[in-house]
């Protein structure tokens, strides 16, 4: 049976498997699942090989590829297929409905791969032809802009109400996972979820962040104490930041949300042809919600300093000016401005907004990682890097407050990078 998408209820869809991976046996439950979705890769001549990708902290990444004979290395790549398995528990953190019906909504408007297929736990898309970027390409310009580009693509293009599937899940898919179960008796409805934000559309990244902080452990006093301090910094903060006029729909667009370099593919070169400019592609659209644009832009520039959070790597002041005269500029050529803005106006004003939202990242991922600290399988020390996300948001709270110079306590080094010209 051909891999192409079908046609479901009249519009293009994509095959659902009865299968699942198996990570103990992770090669051969793979190929099961890619022989079902193209059973003449079995019939023809030539192997069938896997490639473990590691850059993820989540899922298990594999590209499967048919090496014909006769086939070139160009000519395997445009053939190739991801086979992505979700992560232990995840459900507790992504809601998968959400994840595939965004997947299939950037197909359809050309900002992602063909999804050819669901199984059980994971999907299979397309391969991109590219190079994976690491922190240290997100720093070059002609990454940067081509970057800048892409995001302004998303915003602009993508239309915000459509990026919620028709019944939006805010529940976990399956059975509860261990952690919710020892966290709360009841998982909250969706209605508890939406509350943060009641007059906003649903999910969004507030909503989101509302979910995993319900999803916390509560098991300890110790416990308790951080998820009811953690739940305070949350609504107050979408009391400050929730409805400041932003780019978009009722101040959100369709953002990707988990724009580290991992996720970020620069297309190859077409022989004897050199770019000033990169074109860039995404992938992994697990997080993607309605967020501001300010949020979306805010969290990819923390990236840019990789997991090991080196923050001598972040973006400057004036490389943030630069990278948002890019973005705006292809933006505009897709959709309109607020009304009463032109660009250099408003390039200051979303300046001052993703200023206002360089410690957000440190909360969101801060409270996804205390959750993978308890679920994840995977070898990575989450709690250390709940700690130190989580502290970027502290930095960044001291300065808004005043608190650091009050205490006359030295500036943080990513509160030194963030301020420099």
């Amino acid at each position: 049976m051909s891999a192409r998408n079908v046609e479901i209820n009249g519009k293009a869809g994509y095959r659902r498997l009865p299968l699942s991976h198996n990570n103990a046996d992770s090669q051969a439950s793979a190929l099961r699942l890619v022989l079902t979705l193209f059973p003449d890769w079995e019939d023809t001549d030539g192997s069938v090989e896997f490639i473990r990708f590691k850059e993820g902290i989540t899922n298990t990444l594999l590209k499967a590829v048919k090496k014909r004979k006769g086939f070139t290395e160009k000519d395997i790549d445009e053939n190739a297929v991801l086979v992505r398995a979700y992560g232990k528990g995840t459900e507790v953190l992504i809601d998968r409905e959400r994840e595939t019906h965004s997947h299939s909504l950037l197909s359809k408007h050309g900002l992602a791969p063909d999804l050819l297929a669901r199984f059980q736990n994971g999907l299979i898309y397309r391969f991109i032809r590219g190079q994976v970027c690491d922190s240290n390409d997100l720093t070059q310009e002609r990454v940067w802009r081509g970057v800048a580009r892409r995001i302004a693509e998303w915003h602009a293009i993508l239309p915000v109400n459509e990026i919620i599937p028709p019944a939006a899940s805010t529940e976990p898919e399956g059975p509860p996972s261990p952690l919710a179960q020892q966290s709360f008796d009841t998982r909250p409805s969706a209605e508890a979820i939406n509350m943060i934000t009641p007059n906003k559309l649903a999910p969004n990244v507030w909503t989101v962040i509302q979910k995993w902080i319900f999803a916390l452990p509560a098991e300890s006093e110790v416990e308790r104490a951080r998820k009811k301090s953690l739940q305070n910094e949350l609504e107050r903060t979408v009391t400050e930041l929730a409805d400041i006029p932003n780019l978009g729909s009722d101040g959100l667009v369709s953002a990707h949300c988990d724009l580290l370099s991992g996720n970020v593919i620069v297309h190859p070169h077409e022989a004897g042809v050199s770019r000033e400019v990169e074109t860039v592609s995404f992938i992994d659209y697990e997080y993607a919600t309605p967020a501001p644009a300010a949020f979306d832009l805010a969290n990819h520039f923390a990236e840019w300093g990789g997991l090991e959070c080196d923050y001598n790597a972040l973006p400057t002041r004036s490389v943030r000016r630069a990278f948002i005269e890019e973005y705006l500029s292809c933006y505009a050529s897709h959709a309109p401005l607020p009304v009463d803005s032109d660009q250099p106006n408003y390039g200051d004003r979303l300046f001052k907004e993703i200023d206002e939202y360089r410690g957000i990242p440190g909360l969101y991922w801060g409270i996804w990682a205390l959750i993978q600290a308890t679920i994840s399988q995977i070898d990575f020390d989450y709690a250390s890097y709940a700690e130190i996300r989580l502290q970027e948001y502290w930095d960044w709270r001291a300065e808004k407050e005043g608190t650091r110079v009050k205490e006359d306590r030295d500036l943080p080094l990513r509160e030194q990078r963030w301020a420099e010209e």
